[in-house]
Parts: C-alpha cells; sequence; structure tokens
C-alpha cells in the first residue's frame, strides 16, 4: 500500500468513526454508550493524521519534484521505492468503508441462544423494601438477584414487569426473556435470560414488555430457585435505542 493509499485509510477510518458516533446510534453496536467520547475523540485524531499525512506527502512530492535528477527516474523503475506497508493492508479498507455504508446486525437471540447466562452478582448489602408498586418494575438482573438471594422473599406473589427480548429455549422447548449486556463493547457482552412459562414462544428478537410472578421451582431466596416468570400479560415493544443494557422496562403510556 503507498503512502497516498496510507492517507485515504487514516481519513475514511476517521470519517467512518465520526459518522457512527456523532450522526447515527451505530456506534452502540460496537460499544456501550459511555465510550461515545472516546470514539469521537479517536475519529478526530484519525482525520488530522491523514490529512497530515496528505499534506507531508504533497510537500515531498513538491522537494522531490525540484531536486529531480535524470538516474532517479531509472532508480525508481527498477523497484527501489520500498516505502508503503504490505499489500494485505487494503483488506483495511473494507472495514473503514462498512463504517460509512453499512451498519452491522444487532446481537441478538441467535447470539444469546449460543452463550451462557451471566451469573448474578452478590448482593453484599442486602435488599431494600420493595415499593407497592404493582405491576413492579425490575430489570432482569434484579428479579434474578431477588429470586435466588433475597432471604425475605419479597418478590413471592408480586407481579413484576420485565422486558428484553425473546430468545428460543433449547429444542424450542419454551423461551426466555433476554436482555444482552457490554461492559465494555461487543466483545465482552453477556447475557441474562429469565425462563418464561405460560405463553408461546413469541418470534425471536422480539422485544417485549411482560407481567408475571415467580415460576416456583426450587427454594426462593437461594441458588436453587430458578429465575423464572409465570406470564400473566405480553406487550410487543420498540426496540430501544441502547438496547446492550439490563434497563428499568419502560411503563406503559
Amino acid at each position: 500500500m503507498k503512502r497516498p493509499a496510507q492517507s485515504v485509510l487514516l481519513t475514511l477510518t476517521a470519517l467512518g468513526l465520526l459518522h457512527a458516533a456523532l450522526f447515527t446510534d451505530t456506534y452502540l453496536r460496537y460499544v456501550k454508550a459511555g465510550l461515545r467520547p472516546l470514539l469521537i475523540v479517536s475519529g478526530v485524531v484519525l482525520l488530522l493524521l491523514g490529512l497530515a499525512a496528505a499534506a507531508v506527502r504533497g510537500e515531498q512530492r513538491h522537494a522531490h519534484h525540484d531536486d529531480h535528477e535524470p538516474g532517479d527516474d531509472l532508480d525508481h523503475a527498477h523497484g527501489h521505492d520500498h516505502s508503503g506497508a504490505p499489500r494485505i493492508a487494503w483488506l483495511l479498507f473494507l472495514p473503514a468503508v462498512s463504517l460509512l455504508c453499512y451498519a452491522p446486525p444487532a446481537l441478538g437471540a441467535y447470539t444469546a441462544a449460543r452463550s451462557s447466562a451471566k451469573p448474578v452478582a452478590v448482593q453484599r448489602t442486602g435488599f431494600a423494601p420493595l415499593p407497592a408498586t404493582s405491576p413492579l418494575p425490575l430489570t432482569l438482573t434484579d428479579f434474578t438477584k431477588r429470586v435466588q438471594q433475597d432471604r425475605s422473599r419479597a418478590v413471592n406473589g408480586r407481579i413484576v414487569q420485565l422486558t428484553g427480548f425473546a430468545t428460543p429455549a433449547e429444542d424450542d422447548d419454551g423461551w426466555y426473556l433476554t436482555r444482552i449486556i457490554f461492559t465494555c463493547c461487543a466483545a465482552d457482552s453477556q447475557t441474562v435470560k429469565i425462563r418464561v412459562y405460560g405463553t408461546e414462544a413469541p418470534p425471536a428478537n422480539t422485544w417485549l414488555a411482560v407481567t408475571g410472578t415467580w415460576h416456583p421451582e426450587g427454594t426462593l431466596g437461594t441458588k436453587t430457585a430458578q429465575a423464572a416468570l409465570d406470564i400473566k400479560g405480553t406487550r410487543e415493544i420498540a426496540q430501544p435505542v441502547n438496547a446492550y443494557t439490563d434497563d428499568l422496562p419502560l411503563t406503559p403510556s
């Protein structure tokens, strides 16, 4: 790859990063929202490097033209200009252009079905009393913690509301309400799943707000309890802009 092409590659990558982070939400399919400022800074730095490399190349060409000697043509003709990167570097143009022209598909049921569920962290400080709201909005992580760690069994008999997308269970035997969570980026994503009982499986990747009660299996408040729900109602919702978090469910309008 010649140096002019390197400048173009830097500039394309910079424009792709800036386009994804400034003008669309595409960056959320790669990294968590908190890294947006770093993407913008990286894009600006790459853009400046690309423009600077192009400017330096222009100055070098001008200086070379002024200092040109007859023997130089023969030298270049015999392949003595060894500047530049390996030809395989041309493959870097594909991801650079894709940032501008193509949005990758969102991670969803296919990924979740092939990944292990994220073990929820141990609640060290005890659980606060639950509000009397019904249905009670909870994240999938909080519901799992209450089911498996809350010795007061505060969720027993409570109608809760959870949101996520549908993932078929193994051998199509039921389904899970699922969230994929980015710790930093797509490469370290983890999955939280709640088994759902009492209704047929919706199409994979359908985003839903569901209400129901804990499905009694195992001893509530211990690790033997299954993080599962007996469904009382479902409502299809739009996929959140930032789908890779475990946020509280949207309240019905």
